[in-house]
């Protein structure tokens, strides 16, 4: 069961990360291009929804330290975060300032006005105690309010990129217009194996647009995992160099031309340590891609 999997099997490769010669490990990283700068960045980052909003439980912080130490040991690099989110910036921001790190730091306003989101980024900025990288507005939430003062902020230098975000297949129309139309940096939204509605207009625009993509929830928040783990992979996972379902479904997500990153999300140094493996052991075609799909189609 992947379970077990994940929790035994996976804890050698966690210690192996941060072990003295750990460095090696990041030779597995797979880069994807900011098509806005050049820049590029891992293919695997971190979410922190329910998993860093922990408040002031020590001890969860501490496990929370030791996630992002495995993160960064494998050559992570962008974390995902919102003022939605509870605590979880604060969190992010006190353990990354305790491990000497900077992020490829991703949040959002999630509010309705301008002073108000004003105020919101204000707090965001203390929380994280990094600079930010990249601002979205959460859920086009007062998207026509935000966007003005997010590519203001970019202009100045405050940020580097601006982006909208949405999940589920949610104002997907919307999302699509507003990339049509302005000069967004990102895009956020929901794709995965089974969750695959960006690929008919989202996932070709941003090609199109040359605006990256930042693909959430690739595990539908456990969902995918609970529902195959008790399958065996299919034989196209060892053509990939997929040990694991959740490696299987990630290569899937990250090997489409239009995704920048996934953000899995996660509470495990183990399953930290899993999911950036799948960077590793080489990128499915357009043809594996199909198989991929198929097989969990027929299970």
């Amino acid at each position: 069961m992947v379970e077990l999997t994940r929790r035994t099997a996976l804890v050698g490769l966690s210690a192996a990360a941060l072990a003295p010669g750990a460095a090696s490990a990041q030779a597995a990283v797979l880069l994807k291009t900011i098509a806005a700068t050049g820049e590029r960045i891992p293919a695997i980052g971190m979410g922190s929804w329910r998993t860093f909003d922990v408040g002031r439980d020590t001890a969860a912080r501490s496990a929370r330290i030791e996630v992002l130490r495995t993160f960064f040991a494998l050559g992570g690099a962008l974390i995902d975060s919102s003022p939605m989110y509870g605590s979880s910036q604060e969190v992010i921001g006190a353990a990354v300032k305790t491990l000497g790190k900077k992020p490829f730091a991703a949040d959002k306003v999630w509010i309705e006005g301008r002073d108000a989101g004003l105020r919101q980024i204000a707090e965001t900025r203390r929380r994280w105690n990094a600079r930010l990288d990249l601002l979205q507005v959460h859920n086009l939430v007062d998207w026509e309010t935000h966007l003005p003062e997010l590519f203001q902020m970019k202009a100045q230098g405050d940020i580097r990129y601006v982006g909208v975000t949405s999940y589920a297949g949610l104002r997907y129309d919307d999302i699509a217009r507003i990339a049509e139309k302005e000069p967004i940096d990102f895009i956020q939204l929901t794709y995965n194996i089974a969750d695959r509605e960006a690929e008919a207009r989202l996932l070709p625009l941003a090609l199109e647009r040359g605006i990256a993509v930042i693909a959430n929830r690739p595990f539908r928040e456990g969902v995918l995992i609970q529902t195959f783990g008790s399958w065996p992979l299919p034989p196209v996972a060892a053509e990939v160099g997929a040990t694991t379902w959740p490696q299987f479904l990630l290569k899937f997500v990250i090997s489409h031309p239009a995704v920048t990153a996934a953000i899995p999300a996660t509470r495990s140094s183990g399953h930290m340590a899993e999911n950036m493996a799948s960077m590793g052991g080489g990128v499915p075609d357009a043809a594996t891609r199909t198989a991929m799909a198929k097989a969990v189609g027929d299970l």
